[in-house]
């Protein structure tokens, strides 16, 4: 296929292209239009004609231009576009959103394939807004806008700019244009624009799409299909050879991580807390009303002779108004947890329980236990008494035996009104014994990749669903019962327990450079509250208070413990500054003029007075397109010193695109690659993934001195509890279970270098199918003066090379080799270790379907 499309490159390079072009006409028509399909999200399409009665189209059914407007599935819709050309020669389209608000879109493009950022003008406070058409008036030199209204009439509205509007005033339908035409596209009706254009610009149009078709083409690429493609393909010999007088520096935190609170990453997960909804803070719009179960009495049960109540006057604090009500009518009546999934509990190890507790008639205490599935106690304690008023109560819990689901009973010791909150059960045994901390073992396989840095705490979280579920990180510090818990974007319930106090100090227990993450005052592109995620933003009076929320931020984690923020980190048990070097600002945001004003302002602002600190900005949520040109002319007009990019793609994509910053201006913001993956079709993860990335990491090691640091994402994800696939690490309550693609981030994160060496390989195939998947780098640490050198193959045969190591060893010298390897639909491979010994000239067979790493050191430099 690609031979194909190189040849038909080549025709036009040739004289008698011209020949060909000779006999295609000087102009053509091109008609826009949307159709119903896939439930209106194919978005704009293009047929092209000669005599505007036989229609052609280009794709068909191929996306010109997409609409970004609102939540997946419920929005991204398009409805009757209209294209315009002003007489500047640039297009307009603007169409309908939806059938219920009173906004529309707009966007501009100068090809009518590159389109510039989207906007989404509110015109009518009350009703909707459809058929919409443009039309520029000559005499007021202003556009036009004119739409109608269900059962409202026709309404107009004038525009200079496309960015400012005149207040929407009703119509007649005679002001109208009425130039929509119903044209046979492919055999089915579609009604639409069309314009005259020359025949050059409709070529592009074609062209684009052919392109896009033969990039999919690349991108779908699987190994199920080597047979064929690699149909009587034997060993190969391959010659490789070091410069190392043709070094260059490289970023030393290439890899780390990206934590989300997404997957149930964090309650239910990392953090290591046992009880669910210990606060009784459980919501029904924290599933948007879809799950009735889902409220303050989630994961609580009344056992026996009572009445379970939730009640909010006079809670412990504002921050946590609900808290529990037990009623008990006879002795014995009970509420019992359910914890997450179950309470995991091992024989022999302890853990801490508190409440918040007061008797409302009575002072007698309770008794909490540890019960099995069929009530049997595994350990319990007796508070004797407690006060009328809130107070804390604690104990420890001791299991007699191991259960995978166990739960917590609280059972008060007499009749009457029994209040509580913030009912917790926490294993003593936490990561690096932290108080308040993280699962041990789910923390230990984090702590294993040897991280660079630590990319907290979201992604999506970070940014919310509307403006009012923005994450603040000051909700997240302080006593566990002053914080304030909120809605998850991803559907589910945040308790902060696990806050910024906690990233930060796991990034200083994991040695990694800590990288919070704010939003840009602006909410999730895909909210599906407050405007669809229209990207209304923070109000400008209110970015005053935000910007300085940011400020605070930079203080709490560097400042002096006398600092009014510094002070709180101290107080929380960290006299000494965490010494915070980065800030994201943004996140896969669209890159809108309601972006640019705010994250300008926050940019400045801690430019200003944090000059040392460097800011991470963003490019979308694609590897090309609208947010990622738009996201770096904003970068480079600020000269933000990062950008993050972010692309999940199959397989195909990473072996077709290892050139992907070869092109990058070195002289422009450096690049953080926040967000990347590689997907099987369903999001399977396997070999074939893993190696894919593998092979793709050896052009970042490449390229490290324009990318800074790269992290796999999503990071974890909890068995039955997935809204994103593929995820690094999969865990229930008593397992971890790293994915093969794990492998491949431990192996180069334990395997960094600062230092990046030239080399070369020479494969004895000059088939560029089989070229591209073999791949290599080395690189070295300065530091240890070990040089690691990383070989991946993704043929289906072996590579039988030569390592030339003279310009670095002469003498037979030990090494440790790591390989991983496995077939291609292998979940489960791991890498095995061991040593070898390699001479200036060594000998190596890089197994079929592997990643090999050769890892030496050098005690004296040749």
């Amino acid at each position: 296929m690609k031979k194909q499309v190189l040849f038909l490159l080549l025709i036009c390079l040739f004289p008698w292209g011209s020949i060909i072009k000779a006999n295609e006409p000087d102009s053509a028509y091109v008609f826009s239009y949307a159709t119903s399909k896939n439930n209106h999200h194919n978005c704009l399409h293009y047929a092209w004609s000669v005599d505007k009665e036989n229609w052609h189209s280009i794709g068909p059914e191929f996306q010109f231009l997409f609409s970004d407007f609102g939540a997946w599935g419920s929005q991204k819709k398009m409805y009757a576009p209209f294209l315009f050309q002003d007489l500047q020669g640039l297009y307009h389209c603007i169409w309908t959103l939806n059938n219920e608000i009173g906004q529309f879109a707009h966007a501009d493009s100068k090809d009518l394939y590159t389109w510039r950022s989207q906007s989404y003008p509110t015109v009518m406070e009350d009703g909707n807004v459809q058929d919409l058409e443009i039309s520029y008036v000559e005499s007021q030199k202003h556009y036009l806008i004119t739409w109608y209204s269900k059962d409202k009439g026709f309404f107009k509205t004038t525009t200079v700019n496309f960015k400012e509007y005149t207040p929407t005033q009703s119509t007649e339908e005679s002001d109208r244009l009425h130039i929509r035409k119903e044209v046979l596209v492919d055999g089915e009706k579609q009604i639409g624009t069309y314009h005259k254009m020359a025949w050059e610009d409709v070529d592009k149009l074609i062209k684009h799409q052919e392109w896009m078709k033969f990039h999919n083409q690349e991108r779908a690429e699987q190994i199920k299909d080597d047979p064929i493609r690699f149909a009587g393909l034997k060993d190969l010999k391959a010659d490789f050879v070091l410069y190392p007088e043709k070094s260059k520096k490289i970023s030393d935190k290439l890899v780390g991580i990206f934590f989300e609170d997404i997957n149930y990453a964090a309650d239910g997960g990392l953090y290591a807390e046992l009880v669910q909804n210990r606060g009784f803070e459980y919501d029904l719009n924290d599933k948007q009303g879809r799950d009735k179960s889902w409220d303050h009495k989630k994961s609580w049960s009344l056992k026996g002779d009572g009445n379970f109540t939730i009640e909010t006057e006079s809670p412990i604090h504002e921050n946590n108004k609900h808290f529990a009500v037990l009623e008990v009518a006879k002795k014995g009546a009970s509420l019992l947890n359910e914890g997450f999934d179950g309470i995991p509990v091992k024989a022999g190890e302890k853990y801490d329980f508190s409440v918040f507790a007061k008797g409302m008639d009575l002072t007698a205490g309770f008794v909490v236990s540890l019960v099995d599935q069929d009530g049997n106690e595994i350990d319990a304690v007796t508070i004797k008494k407690i006060s009328n008023d809130w107070k804390k109560y604690s104990a420890v819990l001791e299991a007699i035996k191991t259960e995978d689901i166990a739960f917590l009973k609280i059972q008060p010791l007499s009749e009457g009104k029994f209040a509580f909150d913030m009912v917790s059960l926490f294993p003593q045994t936490t990561f690096k014994g932290r108080k308040n901390g993280l699962r041990a073992d789910l923390a230990q396989v984090i702590a294993d990749l040897d991280p660079k840095f630590v990319r907290f705490p979201g992604g999506c979280v970070a940014h919310g669903n509307g403006i009012d579920n923005i994450y603040h990180w000051k909700h997240t510090i302080g006593s566990l019962e002053s914080r304030k818990p909120q809605r998850n974007i991803w559907n589910y319930h945040q308790s902060v327990g696990l806050g910024y106090y906690e990233y930060f100090q796991f990034c200083e227990d994991i040695n990694a450079e800590p990288i919070p993450v704010v939003a840009a005052g602006v909410p999730c592109q895909n909210s599906s509250i407050g405007g669809h995620g229209q990207q209304g933003g923070i109000p400008m009076c209110d970015m005053h208070d935000y910007v300085h929320d940011v400020l605070d931020l930079i203080e709490w984690a560097n400042g002096d413990k006398n600092t009014q923020w510094g002070k709180l980190r101290a107080q929380a048990g960290h006299p000494k500054p965490f010494n915070l070097k980065y800030i994201g600002i943004g996140n896969e945001d669209l890159i809108t003029d309601i972006f640019e004003e705010r994250f300008t302002l926050l940019y400045n602002a801690v430019k200003e007075k944090y000059p040392e600190i460097e800011v991470i900005g963003t490019v979308g949520p694609f590897y090309r397109g609208t947010d990622y040109v738009e996201g770096w002319k904003l970068a480079t007009k600020l000269q933000v010193p990062m950008v993050d990019e972010h692309y999940y793609q199959p397989p195909g994509w990473f072996i077709n695109n290892q050139d992907y910053y070869d092109k990058y201006d070195r002289s422009k913001s450096k690049v953080y690659l926040g967000e990347y993956a590689a997907h099987l079709p369903n999001r399977h993860m396997n070999i074939e993934t893993a190696l894919s990335e593998a092979l793709y990491l050896t052009a970042i090691e490449r390229n490290g001195d324009v990318v800074e640091m790269t992290s796999f994402a999503p990071l974890l994800a909890k068995e039955g509890h997935t809204q994103w696939n593929p995820d690094l690490i999969y865990f229930n309550n008593t397992e971890v279970k790293p994915t093969v693609d794990y492998y491949v981030q431990k192996m180069y994160g334990n395997n960094s270098g600062d230092q990046y060496i030239a080399s070369n390989l020479r494969l004895s195939s000059s088939d560029h199918e089989a070229v591209e998947r073999v791949a290599y780098s080395v690189v070295r640490d300065t530091e240890s003066n070990d040089y690691i050198i990383k070989l991946v193959n993704m043929l289906p045969v072996n590579v039988d090379a030569t390592l030339d190591l003279s310009s670095i060893i002469s003498d037979g010298q030990e090494a440790e080799l790591t390989v991983l390897k496995g077939e291609p639909t292998s979940r489960d491979a791991k890498p095995e270790s061991s040593k070898i010994i390699v001479n200036s000239e060594t000998k190596y067979k890089l197994p079929s379907y592997s990643f090999s790493l050769i890892r030496l050191h050098i005690s004296n430099k040749k």
